[in-house]
């Protein structure tokens, strides 16, 4: 292995020259130079080398030697080189050439050349020892590490001889003096260079500011002018059409003058669409004439209603709903108010421009369209008219108007329930007709027989076939079967929707009932599981069932805290205001303090013979009758009845404004209910939280509340009389005697502190 290196790094041996020829003389041959040591590959080992290859090579060595019978004598080899291998060498790769091979001995006759003039072939590649790339990487690391070597002989031989880096460049040796002046001027430099750098930055950069600027501002001018040309050739196009527009509704307006004035009296300036009942009346007779076109247009393009006998009945009538519908549009349309930023615009040019700017004048103008005058080119038909049906806006106002003003809204929602069913029906009717006017009137037995009357008869069809009550005539053909079909899909879906609708309008309706009959059952399974005794259980029911007849509802806070405190206000003042005014107690206080006691009312309801007060029970509430009575009573079984008060009373005010420390609070009579009675109660704690807000009405509400305890005689009074009579029974004390006090001064004095003080402490 060593044997091979050595060889591979002694580099190759060079071959004979080809050239010489045999007629040449032997002269003696001139003494060469050693070449330089060349790399020469090993030979590969013998463990991968196969025999073929040996055997190639070897014929390739014997063939040379035997075409070249008088070589020239080669110069000696290096003394560091070894024998030359088998394989003839061959020339180093371009990227790491060998070096060449020792020159040879020239021949003879410098001027002959060989035979035929043949030049002599390159030499053969070096053998690979390893694989070809590792073989070149090798060979050119040891050509540099030579191309080194030779370079660091020079510099031993010649030390004054440069390296082939850079040098660095010499550091000045300064004096310590000079040092810091030189430091201090590079420094200065460098911030002077540094500043020059940021002003040419700066500089640049404001430049391209102010460039990016100037195209903006370039590009703002052009669009600018831009959209001024294009505004101008807008507004001027606007301005035709304003000016053709206005001069149009000028020249309306003026023709319509004298019917809108003779109108105000009866109509006024403007309505309320909401609370103006003479609208909502209007908006009826609307409806009917949107009816009259909804049912009659249909029922004429399908059915032969177009005789010549009453065509001008349908021509009358239909005049008529015509004329509804222009007196629509131009008396009660513009007069409606409407609001804008929260006012009410009550202007009749506000309120004109409004409907006229609206999508709905446009549905109005577009209804209006005479397309009836087609009748005198293609005749009497019913179809012109499908442009009345526009009007459908005006059937769903009423319809919201009507709901708001009537107590019991449900009722029409289940009238208008119904009529979707029965135009369903009456379309269903119409195309069934159809139909059996395109098989043949008569031809089967599932169409039209044409026996009576046609509406009536194809009615009947459409209400046993969507509602599928069966019964039908079986259809022969597929026209027939396909129709049949159709019409029991649709009827399932529209039944089902519209029984689904019914359900939801009832169960609106009934929704408060309900509410009230689940929470009388829950209240009385509750009492039966906890076997509660058989007569407080008619109570609680009789308590439910008047409860219910008399407010419609369990507890009226419920609705009433849903309204705004604005609402809720104005329904307390007309309910209570004037009854609580009338209470000698509240008599003199702020009116919004009234206002603010009136929210914090509580209605309570009491079977007959409920006690509401108990004597002796501590008040904290006080009591106004809303309905029904009660009854002052006393004796020993209560028994004897002082005083019945009525609706419009008040009891129970004073506890409210006397503390317990003298008695005031505890109630002086037995007080229960004459029959069912509805009270309002106002809360201790509430009045208290009021008066905070209120301390004049305070003042004036305890000064009052003192008077009427006196002139009531309360409780506290004779309690004051009574502890009076019971010290009487002791004597009042006597004086300290003058003599003491004179003589003793300021000790006597303190003797008497500390004695109190003992029997304090005791």
């Amino acid at each position: 292995m060593f044997g091979k290196l050595k060889g591979f790094l002694s580099g190759p041996q060079p071959p004979a020259p080809l050239g010489a020829t045999t007629a040449a003389p032997d002269p003696p041959p001139a003494p060469a130079p050693a070449p330089a040591p060349a790399p020469a590959p090993a030979p590969a080992p013998a463990k991968e080398e196969k025999p073929a290859d040996k055997e190639n090579e070897a014929e390739k060595v014997d063939k040379p030697q035997e075409s070249t019978p008088a070589p020239a004598p080669a110069p000696a080899p290096a003394p560091t080189a070894a024998p030359a291998p088998a394989a003839a060498p061959a020339p180093a790769p371009a990227a790491a050439p060998a070096p060449a091979p020792a020159p040879t001995a020239a021949p003879a006759n410098p001027d002959q050349a060989g035979p035929e003039g043949q030049e002599a072939p390159p030499p053969p590649p070096p053998p690979i020892v390893i694989n070809k790339y590792s073989d070149e990487q090798l060979r050119a690391i040891i050509k540099r590490m030579r191309e080194r070597l030779e370079i660091y002989k020079e510099k031993a031989i010649d030390i004054y001889a440069s390296s082939p880096e850079i040098s660095p460049p010499v550091t000045p040796l300064l004096p310590k003096d000079v040092y810091p002046n030189v430091i201090a001027e590079r420094e200065r430099q460098a911030e002077e260079e540094r500043k020059k750098k940021e002003e040419a930055e700066k500089k640049k950069k404001e430049e391209q500011e102010k460039k990016k600027k100037e195209a903006e501002q370039k590009k703002k001018e052009e669009e600018e002018k831009k959209k001024a040309e294009g505004l101008d050739q807008q507004k001027e196009q606007k301005n035709l059409t304003t000016k053709l527009k206005e001069t149009t509704w000028s020249t309306v307006d003026m023709v319509l003058k004298p019917i809108e004035d003779m109108m105000d009296s009866v109509l006024g300036q403007t309505m309320d669409p909401f609370t103006d009942r003479r609208y909502i009346a209007w908006l009826s007779l609307v409806t009917l004439a949107f009816n009259y076109n909804t049912w009659f247009i249909t029922a004429r393009l399908c059915f032969p209603y177009h005789t010549e006998s009453a065509i001008p009945y349908w021509f009358a009538m239909d005049l008529l709903a015509d004329f509804i519908y222009l007196a629509d549009s131009v008396l009660f349309q513009p007069r409606k108010q409407f609001v804008k930023a929260g006012d009410i615009m009550k202007d009749r040019v506000m309120t004109k421009k409004s409907y006229r700017d609206s999508e709905r004048f446009m549905a109005d103008m577009v209804s209006l369209i005479p397309f009836d005058l087609l009748y005198l080119q293609f005749g009497f038909k019913s179809i012109f008219r499908a442009n009345r049906l526009l009007k459908v806006d005006t059937f769903f106002e009423f319809s919201d108007r009507l709901e708001s003003i009537m107590a019991k809204a449900y009722i029409w929602r289940v009238i208008r329930t119904i009529g979707y069913l029965l135009f369903m029906l009456h379309l269903n009717a119409c195309f069934y007709y159809v139909a059996s006017a395109y098989q043949g009137i008569g031809k089967t037995k599932w169409v039209y027989s044409g026996i009576g009357s046609a509406y009536l008869r194809s009615y009947y069809f459409a209400v046993r076939s969507l509602i599928n009550i069966g019964g039908l005539n079986e259809p022969h053909t597929v026209f027939e079967i396909t129709f049949q079909m159709t019409n029991f899909f649709v009827g399932v879906f529209v039944f089902s929707s519209l029984i689904g609708q019914m359900r939801d309008v009832i169960g609106a309706a009934t929704a408060g009932q309900t509410y009230f009959r689940t929470s009388m059952d829950n209240t009385v399974a509750y009492m039966v599981t906890n076997r509660i005794p058989s007569l407080v259980q008619n109570r609680v029911r009789t308590w439910y069932t008047y409860t219910w007849d008399a407010q419609g509802m369990l507890d009226e806070s419920e609705l009433l805290d849903k309204m705004p405190l604005v609402m809720r206000t104005a329904i307390a003042v007309d309910i209570n205001l004037a009854t609580f005014q009338k209470i000698d107690l509240f008599k003199g206080c702020d009116q919004q303090m009234l206002v603010d006691m009136l929210l914090r009312l509580k209605s309570i309801v009491y079977l007959p013979g409920d006690f509401v007060v108990k004597k002796g029970d501590i008040g904290k509430e006080m009591y106004i009758i809303k309905s029904g009575a009660v009854q002052v009573v006393g004796g020993p079984d209560n028994s004897i009845v002082f005083v019945t008060l009525k609706a419009g009373c008040v009891f129970g005010e004073i506890s409210l404004l006397q503390s317990s420390k003298d008695g005031g609070n505890r109630r002086t009579a037995n007080v229960k209910a004459y029959g069912f009675a509805n009270l309002f109660v106002l809360e201790k704690k509430d009045l208290f939280d009021i008066l905070v807000h209120y301390p004049e009405s305070q003042k004036v509400l305890a000064r009052k509340g003192r008077k009427l305890m006196k002139a009531k005689g309360p409780a506290a009074a004779k309690l004051e009389e009574d502890k009076k009579k019971g010290l009487a029974l002791f004597g009042p004390k006597p004086p300290t005697p003058k003599l003491l006090r004179a003589v003793g001064g300021t000790f006597n004095k303190t003797i008497i502190d500390k004695m109190k003080a003992a029997a304090g402490g005791r």
